[in-house]
């Protein structure tokens, strides 16, 4: 169990989303950095995808109410165990009525909190994440809220789980400037070739207005060619759309199932977590990439993930 004390700025239940339902008008949601989360399961003996809490920039205050084991993953917001600094990428062991709580952001947007057992609330078709604008799933549709009890399983062989952490080139480092490598969206040809180009070489900047349905950028205008509507179509993880004024937006883990504006490019799945923990006024360019580069990162990316749980394992 885990009482609320706090709740933070912005404290919900993700786990991987909700798949399969995109057809019927249903988001995917979920964890919006999923490697963190990943990681940050396996470090305390869950199975990949069990339901965390993911914290956005400022944290809550958390008081757990038995012995367990947790991993804090993702940004660094200065997390303190009864006033004691806590190391991030590592499980470690947590006594009852130890309270957790958070300095304030020092790199990153987003911490994820993997307990043992993992966050317990109902599944809704088949995932535990939060949906806010849809009041779905997590906990009672909604972020955490001051005196939420939050339930978790039922772990076995918690001291075999402390102290585990992974190799230091599985820890990201999260900076003020990103590059994110793309493949040329679906609507590619309805931008001239001088909006090409200014996506291409041209610096963008994330907005305040960004959240988990997608980043609004600031920077120069993209020129189309033929408009910047469409008959609506499929919305991918990544998507980069273009609104008539020009300005970029990439859809996230919130992202609606279609959409009717021009898409010029698709950030590739292995750079999603790192834009996640993005703050405002960090500086975005985009590199394109080909398709058999995307996926050959996106193997080598779960190699890591799988041997890191097979090593886990092993133990």
């Amino acid at each position: 169990m885990i009482t609320v004390i706090k709740p933070g700025l912005l404290t919900t239940v993700q786990d991987l989303g909700r798949m399969g339902y995109q057809q019927y008008g249903m988001v995917v949601a979920g964890a919006m950095d999923d490697y963190s989360l990943q990681v940050g399961n396996l470090l305390v003996g869950n199975w990949r995808g069990a339901a965390g809490l993911e914290i956005t920039w400022l944290g809550p205050v958390l008081r757990f109410e038995t012995d367990t084991v947790i991993a804090l993953t993702g940004a660094d917001l200065g997390p303190l165990l009864d006033g004691k600094p806590v190391p991030l990428w590592k499980s470690i062991s947590i006594e009852k009525g130890q309270e957790l709580r958070f300095q304030g952001p020092v790199a990153g947007m987003r911490t994820y909190l993997c307990v043992a057992g993992g966050i317990q609330v109902p599944t809704v078709m088949g995932s535990r994440s939060t949906y806010l604008k849809g009041r779905i799933g997590g906990f009672h549709g909604r972020a955490l809220q001051s005196g939420d009890v939050l339930e978790t399983g039922r772990p076995l062989q918690l001291a075999d789980r402390v102290g585990r952490q992974p190799a230091a080139s599985m820890r990201p480092r999260y900076g003020k400037e990103i590059r994110l490598r793309t493949l040329p969206g679906p609507q590619a040809e309805a931008f001239t070739e001088e909006g090409l180009h200014t996506f291409y070489h041209a610096d963008f900047e994330v907005t305040p207005q960004s959240d988990r349905m997608g980043y609004r950028l600031e920077g120069p205008v993209i020129r189309h060619r033929t408009g910047a509507d469409i008959i609506s179509d499929a919305i991918a993880p990544g998507a980069v759309q273009v609104p008539a004024e020009g300005r970029p937006i990439i859809l996230m883990a919130d992202r609606q199932t279609t959409g009717g504006y021009t898409k010029i490019a698709t950030v590739i799945s292995v750079d999603l977590p790192r834009l996640a923990q993005a703050r405002p006024g960090t500086r975005i360019t985009f590199h394109e990439v080909s398709l058999d580069e995307a996926q050959e990162l996106a193997i080598e990316q779960e190699k890591r993930l799988k041997m890191l749980e097979i090593g886990i394992r092993s133990k």
